[in-house]
């Protein structure tokens, strides 16, 4: 068991799925915590099935999947937005008319341009092993983006997740904090569609949080675990797939869902 552990590291595949998986993990989990408590915990499943629509459009046009989709479901998680802020669509009605819309439209594309490759295949259910040099670097730098601005604007996006009437008072923009947690999210559901598949990437956001949130109840300490658990269930899961020969992505999100089970247990205990 241990030296095929170890076989793994020896793979260079196995170390980019690891490298660009722990990074897109780890943001997926600290913008997951103000969705979660923002009641948005579905806008992953909601922008991944844009993704798949934008993906679709590139793979028959020829195009950079990546480059195409990224700028795609960043205008849509800022439509997303201001479609709940200022309509009769809150939430998550708003999110489930945009979501089936573009993967309706995806199917369509799909259909009209010759029916579905490998490619859009392995953006839908996830192919993290098959992941290209370039897909790499762009998901290192962009992964790398958005831990950095996360972590520099921590304070206002602490701010406006938890009271942004106060927020607005005390002189913080609201609106653009919003905006930029939007966008971050959107980049990071994109890059996470290419290791989870637009079926699961939601996982990424949802489980962290809502496992941290069982035992720790400050925003600093649910973070904190957050972080914490999107790593070491990744890593956990992702070991897990190399040796039972089971596909990635299924791996890691039901590694997640021990994790889960697991603090809920320890939440029950403290109580007690």
């Amino acid at each position: 068991m241990l030296e095929m552990v170890f076989e793994m590291f020896t793979y260079p595949f196995m170390l980019r799925a690891l490298g660009v998986g722990v990074l897109v993990s780890l943001c997926a989990a600290l913008l997951g915590v103000s969705l979660v408590l923002k009641r948005y915990s579905m806008i992953g499943d909601g922008l991944s099935h844009v993704g798949f629509g934008a993906l679709a459009i590139a793979a028959v046009a020829n195009l950079s999947p990546l480059k195409v989709a990224i700028p795609i479901v960043v205008i849509a998680a800022f439509f997303l937005l201001r479609l709940s802020e200022n309509s009769r669509l809150k939430g998550d009605s708003a999110i489930a008319v945009i979501s089936t819309s573009a993967l309706a439209l995806g199917v369509l594309v799909i259909s009209v341009g010759g029916g579905v490759n490998t490619d859009l295949n392995s953006y839908m259910f996830g192919s993290i092993y098959a992941m290209s040099g370039e897909d790499v670097t762009l998901s290192l730098i962009l992964s790398a983006v958005v831990l950095f601005l996360f972590l520099l604007f921590y304070t206002r996006i602490f701010a406006v997740t938890f009271d942004e009437s106060f927020a607005r008072a005390s002189g913080v923009r609201v609106g653009l904090y919003n905006m930029l947690i939007a966008a971050l999210t959107a980049v990071t559901i994109v890059l996470g569609m290419r290791m989870m598949g637009a079926m699961l990437i939601s996982a990424l956001i949802i489980f962290p949080a809502l496992t941290s949130m069982r035992v720790f109840k400050t925003f600093r300490g649910v973070v904190i675990s957050s972080a914490a658990v999107a790593v070491i269930c990744f890593v956990v899961g992702i070991t897990l797939s190399y040796l039972l020969d089971a596909p990635g992505g299924a791996s890691v999100v039901l590694t997640n869902l021990a994790a889960m089970l697991l603090f809920s247990l320890i939440g029950m205990v403290r109580k007690s």
